[in-house]
């Protein structure tokens, strides 16, 4: 919120520590019309587009494309438009504002800025790189579209934290002036989104467990019909080496399967949270399930097998014996 008659001293004041960012201009205005229909919450059923809809746009001016930004769809401002200030004013767009709201190139919007209407023609959209941690704006303009209206400026500019003290001698001196430390922030959401990591990791590691315990109690309910069951299929002709087979090839398709199912079930749930709850895209781990299987397939074997090696161990007629009876 730098005031246009605190540019001057900010500037100095920013290059008196070796800093010198860009300031850009900011003019708030609410998004009231598209194609000359009038948009609210109501005309959406996306819930990130009611928000933004609710809200007043931070709006930005400016001649040139900027760092970290390419066009595209449509194109940058031409020299028409930066001469123009009329009903065809023209307006470049992030990307990803215009796929939540349906907007395209060619699309008229009309904003309310400091209560009054100003109309203006999508040219193109942005793909915007906002890793950059530069200032960006979902909706920019030429300057003479914007120019005349109550406008404050802003900035970012990298300190390293052993020159924290700047800061507090910028909001010294200009008291008006709000910072915020995105690093900061960036550590606590790095904190949220670890914590989340943790529970989804759980949630794989509980239903594999689970398996495990069911495999078990299941394997030591019918341990005496699977003895017997082992000791037939001896008593026919199958060797102890077959049947050893038989039972690893078993336990292992279970263990997979479980794997399986809780890496399909840990995807799913922290793809609900990423959409949902922190509203970022997330692509699909594709080596989860693949460790699933696998990690499923060895644990399941190893538990089986010890829970069943002995069921080979019992002869055969003593089987038999301890079956019919």
């Amino acid at each position: 919120n730098i005031q246009p008659e605190q540019l001057t001293p900010v500037r100095t004041a920013l290059a008196a520590q070796g800093l010198s960012p860009e300031l850009a201009p900011m003019v708030r205005g609410r998004l009231a019309r598209i194609n000359g229909v009038a948009v609210s919450a109501a005309s959406f059923s996306d819930d990130r587009a009611q928000r933004l809809i609710e809200r007043e746009f931070n709006l930005s001016m400016r001649a040139d494309l900027p760092a970290g930004n390419s066009v595209s769809a449509g194109r940058w401002f031409s020299v028409a438009d930066l001469a123009n200030q009329d009903d065809q004013a023209a307006a470049s767009v992030e990307e990803g504002l215009a796929r939540t709201l349906g907007l395209s190139v060619g699309d008229r919007l009309e904003f309310v800025v400091a209560g009054e209407p100003v109309g203006m023609r999508v040219v193109g959209l942005r793909k915007v790189n906002w890793d950059t941690m530069q200032v960006n704006f979902f909706v920019l303009t030429p300057p003479l579209v914007l120019q005349g209206y109550p406008a404050s400026w802003i900035t970012s500019f990298y300190l390293a934290p052993a020159r924290a003290g700047v800061v507090n001698g910028l909001v010294r001196d200009f008291p008006n002036l709000t910072v915020i430390d995105v690093a900061a922030i960036l550590r606590q959401l790095q904190s949220i989104i670890e914590q989340v990591a943790q529970a989804v990791q759980f949630i794989f590691l509980f239903t594999l467990a689970a398996g495990f315990i069911v495999l078990y109690a299941a394997l030591a309910s019918a341990a005496q019909e699977r003895r017997y069951e082992l000791a037939v299929m001896r008593a026919l002709g199958a060797r102890r080496e077959q049947l050893r087979r038989a039972l690893l090839a078993e336990f292992a398709a279970i263990g997979a399967l479980s794997g399986l199912i809780a890496a399909l079930g840990a995807s799913a749930v922290g793809q609900f949270l990423a959409r949902q709850v922190f509203h970022f895209d997330v692509h699909l781990n594709l080596w989860l399930p693949l460790l699933g299987v696998f990690g499923g397939a060895a644990l399941v074997t190893a538990a089986g097998w010890f829970a069943a090696s002995r069921l080979l161990q019992t002869a055969a007629i003593e089987a038999l014996r301890g079956g019919s009876a």
